[in-house]
């Protein structure tokens, strides 16, 4: 464990289980002061990370809120995290948000109904959006901003489609929003992770030849672990990657490079 996070307040949305879980162990490990857990339906996932987080030393917090409500999810995701900061270390200012939370239906452009595409907007980039836009005053001088995009922006995801455009935007944003946060030496960086060892995909990657596919897609012949990406946004999130603002950071394993 080392003090690479030492005093930093970190939100991560989408963290009780997958790739969000792994980030918050790997800040927890870095030597975070609090962490909030973010989940939207499983509360025993999310308090098992809390548990893991806290057997590390470090203060937890789960908080739930269901991002298919858009603007409302993410003002009551800040409101309960604000004053969960302020109890735990007097003070509701906020040093790492991690914008994680997701969802990927594999629906090709002629079976996308409206209600799947707008779901899929408003959690992938309506609810960051306006979570970015709740904290912004809260985030310390020197903070972090990480928002977690796809591969499927660089590689043609025909399967996907609303998947990847709703990345996609979420990677504008950050580009769009880089210089207005660079003024306090606050970073925005997007992390494009590819097929992960996740939940999310453990049912399609239970096929022998979905995943031997999926393997094929990296040139390290495999598919990714959570931890993979983590420890990238751990070091976007450290003071190391201070200088890098505005960048779409690849995360696929050199994905059909």
């Amino acid at each position: 464990m080392t003090n690479r996070m030492a005093n930093k307040i970190a939100l991560i949305t989408g963290s009780s289980r997958g790739i969000g879980r792994a980030v918050a162990l790997a800040l927890a490990k870095e030597g975070a002061a609090l962490i909030g857990v973010h989940y939207s339906a499983n509360a025993d996932a999310a308090n098992a990370t809390v548990r893991d987080i806290e057997a590390l030393g470090v203060k937890a917090v789960a908080v739930k809120a269901d991002l298919r409500e858009g603007k409302n999810a993410a003002d009551s995701l800040w409101a309960q995290f604000g004053e969960a900061a302020r109890t735990e270390t007097g003070s509701s200012a906020l040093d790492i948000l991690v914008n994680n939370a997701g969802i990927a239906f594999a629906l090709p452009l002629k079976q996308t109904s409206e209600v799947a595409f707008d779901e899929v907007m408003t959690i992938n980039y309506k609810a960051p959006f306006f979570l970015i836009q709740a904290v912004a005053d809260h985030i310390r001088d020197n903070g972090r901003i990480i928002n977690v995009s796809t591969g499927f922006t660089r590689i043609a995801a025909p399967t996907h489609p609303a998947y990847a455009a709703s990345k996609g935007a979420l990677e504008t944003l950050t580009l769009a929003l880089a210089p207005e946060f660079a003024t306090r030496g606050i970073t925005v960086n997007a992390v494009l992770p590819g097929v992960t060892e996740t939940d999310m995909n453990a049912e399609w990657l239970a096929s022998p030849d979905a995943r031997a596919g999926a393997e094929a897609l990296s040139v390290f012949s495999r598919v990714g672990k959570p931890e993979d990406v983590a420890d990238v946004i751990a070091f976007l999130a450290s003071n190391d990657a201070r200088w890098t603002t505005g960048q779409m950071i690849d995360a696929t394993g050199g994905a059909r490079i």
